[in-house]
């Protein structure tokens, strides 16, 4: 009978192996932090570059219907001017039979008032033949625009596809190591590491303690404080950033010892040295 492996609750790790997860899904997202940075800006210049497309696109669209607007209005004003014509016509065909003058003055107005309208229409037409053109000119740059701009996202696309072909086997195996680990994370303690994590500009969430300070901020670190990042017996945030912190030996980080020390050391040796020379000429 097979086994049964028993899958660990990740709040009931030690805190030593909690810190050490959560290093390790760092490193992993740190990673793919940088597979995006080498894709640099192309993402958002294609985003960019495909709404200034659609963009454009509408542009035209409300500009085609404004023309076609402008042609329907058009041809209103000339069945109008046809129909202004064919009054003055009628009136003028009264006019020559008329009885009194009164009639004469009112068949007159009439047709001084159809010619009024017909000018009116005639400048309307102008006008508008006048807008039509500046329309035409718009559609005619934005089609020129867009036609532009599609070159410019073709070769922008080969590029980032490019890119992305190069990184694709790597970021999808980190992705797929990020997911374990994550699964291996207390749920509490990785949304805390991941709203610390976005709100710090380098993605840094969890750092470790370097020369007595935050390896993130740079602040220095209280001696207390230090010890409790160094006994592991709670998860120990820095008082400034909020980053969280580890121990550099828990993280598997080689410490450089400080140059004080290693003076002193070098000192002693040589007082040593002067001393047992003494000694011997003695």
């Amino acid at each position: 009978m097979a086994r049964e492996t028993k899958v660990k609750n990740p709040a009931d790790l030690p805190v030593d192996e909690k810190l050490k997860n959560l290093y390790s899904l760092q490193k992993v997202l740190s990673r793919i932090d940088e597979i995006r940075t080498i894709r640099g800006e192309l993402p958002l210049e294609v985003q960019d570059l495909s709404d200034e497309i659609e963009g454009l696109t509408m542009r035209i669209s409300k500009l085609e219907e404004e023309a076609n607007g402008l042609r329907i209005a058009v041809n209103k004003w000339k069945e109008e001017k046809i129909q202004a014509q064919s009054v003055i016509d009628r009136n003028k065909e009264k006019i020559e039979n008329v009885s009194n003058s009164r009639e004469y003055d009112n068949l007159q107005k009439e047709v001084e008032y159809q010619e009024l309208e017909i000018q009116l229409r005639d400048k309307r037409i102008r006008e508008a033949a006048a807008k039509k053109q500046e329309i035409d000119d718009a559609i005619a740059r934005y089609a020129a625009d867009i036609e532009e701009r599609k070159a410019e996202l073709v070769v922008k696309k080969e590029e980032l596809d490019e890119i992305i072909m190069e990184n694709k086997v790597e970021e999808d195996k980190l992705r797929d190591e990020s997911k374990e680990l994550e699964e291996k994370i207390e749920p509490r303690l990785l949304t805390a590491y991941k709203r610390i994590r976005k709100s710090c500009r380098n993605g840094l969430g969890i750092v470790s303690v370097d020369r007595d300070s935050c390896g993130g901020c740079f602040a220095k670190i209280p001696p207390q404080r230090q010890l409790d990042v160094r006994l592991h017996k709670k998860v120990i945030v820095c008082e400034y950033c909020g980053r969280i912190l580890i121990d550099p030996e828990l993280a598997g980080i080689k410490v450089a010892k400080p140059q004080v020390e290693e003076d002193k050391k070098g000192r002693r040796k040589k007082a040593t040295a002067k001393t047992a020379k003494k000694k011997e000429e003695a």
